[in-house]
């Protein structure tokens, strides 16, 4: 990478002072903001740029708290809190919200780098003093006497530090800083210059390129838009430009034009150049608007058949200035478009979805190779074990083998230059002279909305090939701050909006879909990772420990102080044994896929080193019990661990802050006896174990305790804690597990009848355990009445509870229930007979291990249907024939059941396919699965 064009201590003007002798128009207007809130904004003759950290209104959130909600912690610095928390709302209320689409200059970002050090040297201050008042407050009189002076002197000095603080940002928030921007000025600096794309060679896109022709010549009359849309690199331009020589094509539309649009386009460049495709342009044409251009566009192409290929489009506004120069006229005309948006290719035509292209599989990938480099002849088996290696580090990206193509065949086909290749492709790709491939990436990554940047640059903490739970990332992203309250969503909401943005965007994949099509699991590409990973440590957001080929760890104690998270993906105790020390480190998550038994001292090793953690995940460390060092992490948001617990200690209640707890203990039970009920920012308990909860201050008379709105998850509580106390202390809950001897919760004077206040659960787990007894211990006799269910429930799980079939009638009365999964011998019996008018919006249904037999239903009982999983029903005879006939059913997927029913889903398949063959538009498709095959 180049380096910027000053270096840090030869800047053309101090970093807090203006400099006074600036006269060109270009300038830079910086408002730095306080702790959490900093507005950059540059502001050029040419455009109005503002960076908007929105870590701003997280320290805002904060402080409030601390105000509203625990004044006792800031007792002896409530004054400099107070006039730091006005100062950030009033800024914050004047603070205009806006983001440039570009690559900032290295000036840019050295200026930003400051800014964000200052962010974070405020929020330690603040966090350093929160730590040592509340120690000081849990003191007995005597030892605050001992400590009295010494305490008295750094609150002395850490009062003053926040004091210095205020100043300096009152100070330098009204200061302008103009820079001096060093322009090369070159005549061809505005010119849009198009990827180079090379038609042949190509693999794997021979499918993608016959089914998009026969879109483009064959069907309705009217004009069409056909979509291809991927991730950057993927090869849209290239499968794009097969199509637009291929034979068919050219037979097809002797009015054809191929326009490069791009994120900066120029709508007189855009007519002007689709133009040239079909006259020849004259100096009047040159001197015409826009306007007049696309009437002349519009009157060529009004009688005639077209074809235009209109590349690399950013925004629905590109589309929408194009859109109406293009005449509708029936003569079968088309428009091909790539983008990398998804929602862009929607909105262009919203009634086909868009052609997305896949990832190259291995023996593809290993093809295009060859052919890149040995013109497909054969070659000798070292070249073919290195070849596949870097085949596999480039994951079926096209552009990433192309690259690693070209440089191999600038080096020869020597064994020696493959293999040093094969050991750094990463590298190898970043120094192409041609095509950067981080620079693919950048170009999406610098046109996100900032709140989305962060967001995005933490995939770069994951390892490779890893798909992480949606939910434990947004719980992550929340923990961390880059989350803010929006109007009435919650903070869950936010965030996975935030996660489809990205996915709309191609540059985070989604890995698995739940029973409700939502995302369940994602990942990113490994050549987008790398510059997550790139771009994140060049700003401090992470630093991801890494080992040399002897293990041994390779990091800079320079650098640990600086980052403020860390990322460890194996090897974690011999990073430990290291001592690493870091009071800035705000994050520190460990990804292993093997369980590692850690000495009693690695867990208060991590304590004492990053006294300040926010986030702390590490589930491979299997722990005996219940860290108690853990409590001291006040600031802690965010803890995952795994072990052998029975018990969550009362003293996890000091951890105020806590809002994801996340605990899988090979325990049956778990006992909490930490005070949860005084902790309100808790949004999440999740346990795999029945957990009995502690007695509520309803039930002993103090009814100071507040209502605990933000609480979203609650799972799995044991049943004897599923009592009214609880439920009104948690109104919003959207999940509850409730696992245990079911009995005492459903029948009688149970807590079920609770549930109806809660209305706001959609997801609730019924999981009958009754362990060390046998399972028939846990049989229940009846469900409760309907009215008894939560009134939104939208998602049912039921297991081992042992039911009759003949109360699925009760679940068929559920009005909004639209996903139902029934494991493990829910229900027991020979016959299930659905009934008419029950089930009305199911959705999804899930059958596993039950001795059911014979299954009797109507097309009519079941609608909405659309998944039907059956799984380990190994005496059901046949699935009911009449479910071809629900025309919303989309997908049936049997494993381990009779030969009887795999056949007897054959005959539903192929009526499916019969009656779409007499209708053309009769659903969207069929899709079996059975297993074994046979």
């Amino acid at each position: 990478m180049a380096s910027p064009p000053h270096s840090p201590s030869s800047l053309p003007f101090p970093l807090a002072a203006a400099s006074s002798n600036t006269t060109t128009a270009n300038k830079v207007l910086i408002f730095l903001l306080m702790p959490y809130l900093i507005q950059t904004k540059f502001a050029t003759a040419d455009d109005d740029v503002a960076m908007e950290f929105s870590i701003g209104e997280f320290l805002l959130q904060y402080l409030k708290q601390l105000l509203d909600y625990h004044p006792n912690v800031i007792i002896d610095a409530k004054e400099q809190v107070e006039h730091l928390y006005k100062q950030l709302s009033l800024f914050i209320d004047s603070a205009k919200e806006s983001m440039e689409n570009r690559n900032p200059s290295y000036l840019e970002k050295y200026i930003v780098k400051q800014v964000r050090n200052l962010i974070y040297r405020s929020e330690d201050t603040v966090d350093k003093y929160i730590s040592l008042a509340i120690v000081h407050k849990s003191r007995n009189q005597f030892i605050k006497a001992i400590h009295t002076f010494d305490y008295a002197a750094i609150l002395r000095k850490l009062t003053s530090d926040i004091e210095s603080i205020n100043a300096e940002v009152k100070n330098i928030s009204n200061i302008k800083v103009k820079i001096e921007r060093v322009e090369i000025v070159d005549r061809h600096d505005n010119y849009k210059k198009a990827p180079f794309v090379e038609d042949d060679n190509v693999v794997g896109f021979q499918d993608e390129m016959e089914n998009i022709i026969t879109l483009l010549t064959h069907g309705s009359k009217e004009l069409e838009v056909i979509s291809i849309i991927g991730m950057p690199g993927i090869g849209k331009t290239t499968l794009a430009k097969m199509i637009y020589h291929h034979h068919k094509i050219k037979d097809g539309f002797s009015n054809r034009a191929w326009i490069y649009v791009s994120q900066s386009y120029n709508r007189k460049e855009v007519f002007l150049t689709i133009l040239n495709h079909f006259i020849k342009l004259n100096d009047e044409m040159y001197g015409m608007t826009d306007e007049h251009l696309g009437e002349e566009l519009f009157k060529f192409l009004k009688e005639r058949k077209y074809l235009i290929v209109i590349d690399d489009v950013w925004t629905q506004e590109a589309w929408n200035h194009l859109e109406n120069v293009l005449p509708k006229n029936k003569q079968q005309s088309r428009i091909l478009l790539t983008s990398r948006i998804w929602s862009v290719a929607k909105h262009a035509n919203p009634y086909r979805d868009p052609h997305k292209l896949r990832l190259l599989s291995r023996e593809e990938s290993w093809a295009l190779l060859q052919k890149r480099v040995l013109f497909s002849k054969a070659c000798h088996l070292d070249l073919i074990r290195h070849g596949m290696r870097i085949v596999d580090h480039c994951k079926g990206l096209p552009l990433a083998l192309v690259i690693i193509g070209r440089i191999l065949l600038e080096r020869g086909t020597t064994s020696y230059w493959w293999e040093k290749v094969a050991n750094c492709v990463n590298t190898y790709l970043s120094l192409d002279p041609q095509e950067r491939m981080d620079e693919f990436v950048a170009k999406s990554f610098y046109q996100l909305p900032y709140h989305l940047k962060e967001c995005f640059l933490y995939f770069g903490m994951l390892p490779g090939d890893f798909q992480i739970s949606k939910q434990e990332l947004i719980r992550m992203w929340i923990a961390e701050g880059f989350i803010q309250q929006k109007n009435k969503m919650s903070l869950e909401d936010i965030a996975e909006q935030f996660l489809e943005d990205l996915v709309d965007q191609n540059l985070v994949m989604v890995g698995k879909r739940g029973s409700n099509g939502a995302i369940k699991t994602c990942q990113v590409h490994e050549m987008v990772r790398e510059f997550c990973k790139k771009e994140a440590e060049d700003e401090n957001l992470f630093l991801e420990v890494k080992f040399d080929d002897q293990r041994s760890c390779l990091f800079s104690y320079l650098k640990l102080i600086e980052v403020r998270r860390l990322c460890i993906h194996y090897d974690i105790l011999k990073f430990l044994s290291s001592k690493p020390y870091s009071s800035g480190v705000r994050s520190f998550v460990y990804f292993s896929s093997e369980k590692i038994v850690p000495l009693p001292d690695d867990i208060s090793s991590i304590v004492g080193a990053f006294e300040l953690l926010r986030v702390l995940s590490v589930r491979p460390l299997n722990l005996d019990h219940f860290p108690i060092d853990i409590t001291q992490l006040i600031h802690l948001r965010y803890l995952v661990l795994s072990g052998n617990f029975k018990i969550l200690p009362a003293a996890f209640s000091n951890l105020w802050n806590m809002q994801t707890l996340v605990i899988e203990t090979s325990s049956n039970t778990l006992v909490i006896e930490a005070d949860i009920w005084k902790m309100t920012q808790l949004r999440h308990i999740i346990t795999n174990s029945s957990t009995s909860l502690p007695i509520h201050p309803f039930r002993t008379g103090n009814n100071d305790s507040l209502i605990h709105g933000n609480l979203q998850i609650l799972s799995t509580v044991a049943p004897e804690s599923c009592k009214k106390d609880v439920f009104v202390w948690a109104p919003n809950l959207k999940k509850l597990g409730i696992r245990g001897r079911l009995s005492e919760l459903l029948e009688g004077t149970g807590g079920f009848n609770y549930l109806c206040n809660l209305n706001y659960l959609v997801n609730l787990k019924l999981l009958s355990d009754v362990y060390p007894y046998p399972p028939f211990d846990g049989r229940l006799i009846s469900l409760p009445q309907v009215d008894a269910f939560p009134p939104n429930l939208k998602k049912l799980t039921i297991s081992g509870t042992l039911l009759d079939w003949d109360h699925m009638s009760t679940l068929g009365m559920l009005e909004n229930l639209e996903i139902l999964k029934l494991k493990d011998d829910a229900f027991k019996g020979n016959q299930w007979q659905t009934e008419k008018g029950g089930f009305r919006n199911l959705k999804f249904l899930y059958i596993g291990r039950t001795d059911l037999v014979s299954w009797r239903t109507s097309a009519h009982h079941l609608p909405s249907l659309r998944c039907l999983h059956l799984k380990h029903c190994s005496k059901l005879k046949a699935v009911p024939l009449c479910l071809s006939r629900v025309s919303n059913l989309q997908i049936m997927d049997l494993y381990c059941t009779t030969k009887s029913a795999a056949a007897s889903a054959r005959r539903i398949q192929q009526h499916k396919q019969s009656m779409r063959a007499q209708k053309e538009n009769q659903g969207t498709g069929f899709k079996l699965s059975i297993y074994p095959p046979n």
